[in-house]
C-alpha cells in the first residue's frame, strides 16, 4: 500500500512527460538566450574577450599565434599545459574516489546499524510509541540515520573540494575569464554530481540486487550480510533519501546565504561604531563585496537541483514541486541578499551561460536513461505487468483471463529450513516457530523450490521478467529520445526574426565595406587621372619658357 503511492502507471506517464519537458525547456531556453545575445550585442563577444591579468602576468615564453601569425608570449609550453591538465584531472579523480569511499563507509554503517536496530529497536518501543510501531521499523531507522549522515558528509566534502577546485583551476592558468569559468564549472559539477547522487544510485540500482538466498547469502568483508530492500522494495527508501538530501541542501543553502553575510555585516558595524552618521555611499561600501564567482554558485545550485528534479523523478515525483517552492523562496532570498547585504554588483558581459548548457543537455539525456532503469529495476511495475498479461493465465497460471490474484504468492519463493548454513542461520528463533511443523519459509525472490533439479536457482519467471525489463528500457528510451529529437527539430534554436535581423546586419556591414572600398578605389583612380593630366601640362609650360 505504501509502495503504490509512487509505484503506479501514473508515474510512468509522468516520467515520460518529464523526459520530453526537459527537451522543450532547453529548446526554449536556447531561443531566449539567442534573443538576449542579439539585444545585448554579445553575439561575437568571446572572439573579442581579452586575456586574464593572471595569465598576462606569467607570459614569458614566445610562441607564434596560429590565427594572427604573430609572435606572442604565453605562460607555458604545450608539454607544460599537458602536465597542468593531467595534474588537475588526477586531483579531481582522487576526490571522486574519496566520495566513493564515503559511500562504501555509509553502506557498512547501514549493514551494522540494521543489525543493531533489529536487535534493540523492538524492545525500545514502549507504550507511548506504540502508534508509531508500524513506521519505526529497523529498515526505516537505518535509512533515515544513514541519509542524515550521508548529507553531513556531502556538505563537508563540498566545502573542502570547493577550495581545491579553485586552486586547481588557478594552477591550470586559463587564458580568458570564460575559459576559467568553464574549467571550474566542469570540475565542480563532476564532483557534486558524484557527491549528491552516488548514494541515490546505490539505493536505486545496487541495494538488494545481489543478496543471494537464505541458504547462501552474500556477505560484505566476510562478515556483514549484503543489505536487502524493504519487503515492498527500495523505492520508498530512495524517496526518503532524495527528500532528505534535496530538502536539506535547499534549507542549508538558503540559511547560509542569509546568515553568513548578515553576521559579517553585523560584526563589521559593531567594530566600526561611530557617533556621527555616515553618508549612504559609505554605508554601502562597508557591505560585503561579492566575488567574481558569485553567480557561478547560483548556477551550480540550480543545475544540481535540475538534476534532482529530472534524474530521479520516477522515484520521487514531488521533486519538481519542491524545486519550484525552493526557487520561489530563492528569488526572494537572493533579492534581499543582493540589495541589503552586498555592494552593488558590477555588470559584466557574457555571450551565454557557458559550459552549463552542454551540462544541462547531458543531464537531460542521463535523466531519460535513469528513469527507465528506475521503473524497470527499482519498482515492481514490470513484474506486475508480466504476471498480469502472461503468467496469470493458462498455461502458466490457473486463470482464464488476466488478473492480479496470486501475484504475491508468485513473487515469494520457498526455502527449506533444514538447508540453513551455520553462518546464515538465525541466532534468535521466534517464539511462534515450531521445528516440527514449520519446515519451510518464504522469501521474496524468483527461484526454484527445494526438491527441484535446479533448486534455489533463478526460475523461468525471473528470466521472463528480466527480458521484459530490458525490452521496456529500450522502448522507453527510444520513445523519449525520438519525441525529444522531433521537438528539438521543430523548435529552432534561434527565432526566425532574430536570424533575419542578424543576416540583415551582416548584409549592411558587407555593403558598407564594399562601398567604402569602391569609394577608396574611385578616389585613387581620380588622383591617378589628375596626376596623368598634370604631367603633359607641366611639360608644355616648360617648353614655352625655353
Amino acid at each position: 500500500q505504501k509502495l503504490s503511492i509512487f509505484d503506479n502507471y501514473g508515474t510512468l506517464a509522468y516520467a515520460v512527460f518529464m523526459g520530453i519537458w526537459v527537451t522543450v525547456f532547453l529548446e526554449f531556453w536556447k531561443r531566449r538566450q539567442a534573443t538576449l545575445e542579439y539585444e545585448w550585442d554579445t553575439v561575437e563577444l568571446e572572439q573579442e574577450e581579452p586575456r586574464r591579468p593572471e595569465y598576462e602576468a606569467k607570459c614569458t615564453i614566445p610562441k607564434k599565434n596560429p590565427i594572427t601569425q604573430e609572435e606572442e608570449l604565453v605562460p607555458y609550453t604545450a608539454c607544460g599545459k599537458c602536465m597542468r591538465l593531467v595534474c588537475g584531472g588526477s586531483t579531481v579523480l582522487f576526490w571522486i574516489s574519496l566520495i566513493i569511499a564515503t559511500v562504501i563507509a555509509i553502506i557498512v554503517y547501514r549493514l551494522a546499524a540494521f543489525f543493531n536496530f533489529s536487535a534493540k529497536l523492538p524492545e525500545a518501543i514502549d507504550e507511548n510509541l506504540e502508534p508509531l510501531k508500524d513506521y519505526l521499523t529497523p529498515q526505516m531507522a537505518t535509512s533515515v540515520t544513514a541519509s542524515l549522515i550521508n548529507f553531513l558528509f556531502i556538505m563537508i566534502l563540498n566545502i573542502l573540494y570547493e577550495k581545491v577546485a579553485i586552486w586547481i583551476t588557478d594552477f591550470e592558468l586559463p587564458r580568458t575569464q570564460t575559459d576559467y569559468e568553464n574549467s571550474l564549472t566542469v570540475k565542480m559539477f563532476l564532483f557534486q554530481f558524484v557527491n549528491y547522487y552516488s548514494s541515490c544510485f546505490y539505493i536505486a540500482f545496487f541495494k538488494g540486487k545481489i543478496v543471494g538466498y537464505p541458504g547462501g547469502p552474500v556477505y560484505w568483508l566476510g562478515r556483514f550480510r549484503n543489505e536487502e530492500c524493504d519487503p515492498g522494495g527500495c523505492l520508498i527508501e530512495l524517496s526518503t533519501q532524495l527528500l532528505i538530501i534535496m530538502g536539506g541542501k535547499a534549507i542549508w543553502n538558503n540559511v547560509q546565504e542569509v546568515l553568513i553575510p548578515w553576521l559579517k555585516n553585523l560584526i563589521a558595524r559593531c567594530r566600526e561604531k561611530s557617533e556621527e552618521k555616515l553618508p549612504r555611499w559609505e554605508q554601502d561600501y562597508q557591505l560585503q563585496s561579492i566575488s567574481k564567482l558569485g553567480l557561478f554558485y547560483e548556477y551550480l545550485e540550480m543545475v544540481i537541483q535540475f538534476g534532482f528534479a529530472t534524474i530521479f523523478v520516477a522515484s520521487f515525483p514531488l521533486a519538481p514541486l519542491l524545486a519550484l517552492i525552493n526557487n520561489i523562496i530563492e528569488i526572494r532570498v537572493d533579492g534581499w541578499k543582493m540589495t541589503t547585504q552586498f555592494r552593488r554588483i558590477l555588470a559584466v558581459k557574457a555571450q551565454d551561460i557557458g559550459a552549463w548548457l552542454p551540462i544541462l543537455h547531458g543531464v537531460a539525456v542521463f535523466a531519460a536513461v535513469t528513469n527507465a532503469l528506475i521503473i524497470a529495476f527499482t519498482s515492481d511495475m514490470i513484474p506486475r505487468l508480466v504476471y498480469y498479461w502472461a503468467l496469470s493465465m493458462q498455461p502458466f497460471g490457473a486463470h482464464n483471463s488476466p488478473t492480479m490474484q496470486g501475484y504475491i504468492n508468485t513473487t515469494l519463493s520457498v526455502f527449506r529450513v533444514a538447508d540453513f548454513k551455520n553462518l546464515s542461520k538465525p541466532r534468535i528463533v521466534p517464539s511462534w516457530f515450531d521445528h516440527e511443523t514449520d519446515t519451510t519459509c518464504r522469501y521474496r525472490d524468483l527461484r526454484y523450490p527445494p526438491g527441484h533439479p535446479l533448486e534455489y536457482n533463478h526460475s523461468l519467471y525471473f528470466w521472463h521478467v528480466m527480458a521484459a525489463k530490458l525490452a521496456f528500457i529500450i522502448i522507453m528510451e527510444h520513445v523519449v529520445f525520438t519525441v525529444s529529437f522531433l521537438v528539438s527539430y521543430c523548435i529552432p534554436d534561434v527565432p526566425k526574426h532574430i536570424k533575419e535581423q542578424i543576416k540583415r546586419e551582416r548584409y549592411l556591414t558587407q555593403k558598407l565595406l564594399h562601398e567604402s572600398q569602391l569609394t577608396d578605389w574611385h578616389n585613387k583612380m581620380a588622383e591617378n587621372a589628375n596626376t596623368i593630366m598634370k604631367g603633359p601640362m607641366s611639360m608644355k609650360s616648360a617648353d614655352m619658357d625655353v
